[in-house]
């Protein structure tokens, strides 16, 4: 059965692939390679293969080539797009930097409002206290001057009684006379002592028409007051609540900082300094007291200012930038395994300027190994600052900067794959990720 399977197919092989002789012919004989269907057969299924295997491999070529160059094209985009994102995040950031100083002079022009019509106030006060010290002298002078208006005319009807009674040298014609001119002086001291009577209750009267006006007012500028004040509640409120959550999102307790901020300050006295005693002797009004909140909160938000200043919310790199390495564990480009990376990744232009992110004293600034040129900053609260692989250092160590500070220039010194800045923040000797502080000030600033 076999034999005769392999007979048809040798018949129709022979058919299509009749059998070939390859002559080899030398100097002294001629050789020939006999060529079977069989053999014709299986050479021909090898080329097909070959020929199949090659039009698949360069097709796959192509793809891988051709996918390659879509990634890159896709890499760039989101490049791009990621950049015009970073820019209008910086311009918002500008934008609301902006507004916070806009709302810093407003609240110093309402500050000096509420001073001058708290002076104003102080000043009706005591004008009207006088007005009253003077309405009681003119009261009492009017009491004494009718008292003794009555004791004349008392005096005046025991004269005449007296007249009246005398006998012996005196004539009636002269006790007339002498009647006659004692009601004179008494009519006369009568007259002016009423005169006088008529000015005090005029002088009454146009010290009570002016208390009432000073009164009135008093509560008119108590109802600006009210107003303003309620005004600058709302906006103490409004502004505080940005930056207690700006800390807290950073981990940090803004109690704890304030006081620490509080117990650093040394300056006192100012527009914020709280009233502790009422001008009028005794405990504090609630207009004082409700003035001691807003002062208190005005004051917090200064101490705030002083902290953001002290702490690590601005951004190191200010050019345009791509995040290449987050914080976290990650596979190390040198083949040594899995990693802690204790900081982030910024790549940019080589030379880009690198800036302090808050204020504090230099305390490295030269060659460390792994990190090559780097700047370590510490700064208030526990908190230090690292800016590895620079090109180039422009402080020195002792040396006190500003946040905002060229410190130096981004670069690829020290254990790098390429240009970037390696940016940590340390909080008590241990790295946290800087991203928390970086978004917590965008948020805000």
């Amino acid at each position: 059965m076999l034999t005769r399977l392999a007979y048809r197919i040798h018949h129709q092989l022979e058919h299509y692939l009749p059998e070939q002789r390859l002559f080899l012919k030398s100097d002294t004989d001629t050789r020939f390679i006999r060529l079977r269907s069989s053999t014709q057969a299986l050479a021909l299924v090898a080329g097909t293969l070959a020929l199949a295997w090659t039009i698949v491999a360069t097709a796959l070529i192509m793809m891988d080539s051709i996918g390659a160059g879509s990634a890159r094209e896709q890499s760039a985009r989101q490049q791009a797009m990621y950049e015009v994102r970073l820019n209008d995040l910086s311009a918002d950031r500008d934008l609301r930097a902006e507004e916070a100083a806009r709302a810093q002079e407003r609240f110093n022009t309402a500050l000096a409002q509420v001073s001058d019509m708290q002076e104003r106030l102080l000043a009706s006060e005591d004008r009207r206290r006088e007005l009253e010290t003077g309405i009681d002298v003119i009261q009492n002078t009017l009491r004494r001057t009718i008292k003794e208006r009555d004791e004349a005319r008392a005096e005046a009807d025991r004269a005449v009684l007296a007249l009246n009674e005398q006998v012996g040298g005196a004539t009636e014609m002269g006790r007339a006379a002498d009647t006659v001119a004692t009601l004179e002086i008494l009519t006369g001291a009568l007259g002016a002592t009423a005169q006088e009577r008529d000015a005090m209750q005029t002088a009454v009267a146009e010290a009570r028409e002016e208390t009432e006006t000073v009164v009135a007012e008093k509560r008119d500028l108590e109802l600006r007051n009210d107003a303003i004040f309620a005004k600058l509640e709302e906006a103490v409120t409004i502004s505080m609540e940005p930056l207690d959550n700006m800390f807290r999102e950073a981990g940090m307790s803004p109690d704890d900082l304030l006081d620490a901020v509080r117990q650093g300050y040394s300056g006192q006295g100012g527009p914020l300094t709280p009233i502790s005693v009422s001008t009028s002797g005794g405990g504090l009004t609630a207009e004082e007291a409700r003035a001691n909140e807003i002062l208190g909160g005005l004051d917090r938000m200064n101490l705030y200012r002083i902290a953001a200043f002290k702490t690590p919310f601005a951004m190191p790199v200010k050019d345009s930038f791509r995040w290449t390495s987050g914080f976290g564990t990650r596979n190390d480009p040198k083949g040594a395994g899995r990693r802690m990376h204790e900081g982030t990744d910024m790549a940019g232009a080589y030379g880009t300027p690198v800036y302090s992110t808050a204020d504090g004293v230099i305390v490295h600034a030269g060659w460390d190994n792994g990190y090559g040129r780097l700047v370590k900053i510490k700064h208030e609260f526990g908190i230090e600052t690292r800016y590895a692989h620079l090109s180039q250092i422009r402080v020195e160590v002792g040396q006190r900067v500003s946040r905002g500070d060229r410190i130096g220039d981004m670069g690829n010194s020290g254990r790098s794959t390429g240009t970037h800045l390696h940016y940590e923040v340390r909080l008590s000797g241990k790295a946290v990720n800087p991203m928390t502080f970086i978004k917590a000030g965008k948020n805000v600033f």
